[in-house]
């Protein structure tokens, strides 16, 4: 699937997109630029879902957990302050991954060898100030 163009006021009808077409699969990994998006899109993905709680980026605590108007988890995931697999071995990583709960996951790249065969490859790349592009691709 591909967006070849939204705005932050289409956000939602991004992450609407994204689940229908993709709700199935529990693994979401984010690849972009610092400030593209990654944190923005997983909120709205989040909204769309029935995340009622306050939402930030969890580049500190490295995960956070949201409950959905329905009683189900979903986690939460920034990786870029790892410096090894082992730390987010470390954290429980594997799980989270295996839990049935969606993961989503920005800066994977340090866990690859931790996903599982079936995941959701997100790319955002930056279009314009305010304009991105999506692909998203199961791997």
């Amino acid at each position: 699937m591909t967006i070849p163009n939204y705005n932050e006021e289409e956000l939602q009808e991004v992450a609407r997109k994204l689940i229908s077409n993709f709700g199935h699969l529990k693994v979401w990994c984010f690849d972009a630029e610092m400030g593209a998006g990654k944190t923005t899109l997983t909120k709205a993905i989040c909204r769309e879902l029935g995340v009622q709680d306050e939402m930030s980026s969890p580049t500190f605590s490295i995960v956070n957990e949201y409950l959905t108007d329905k009683n189900q988890d979903i986690y939460h995931f920034d990786f870029y302050r790892l410096k090894d697999m082992e730390e987010a071995m470390d954290i429980g990583v594997e799980d989270y991954l295996f839990s049935g709960n969606l993961c989503l996951l920005e800066w994977p790249q340090i866990i690859e060898p931790l996903l599982p065969d079936e995941y959701l490859q997100i790319n955002i790349k930056l279009v314009g100030d305010n304009t991105r592009s999506l692909t998203a691709q199961p791997k």
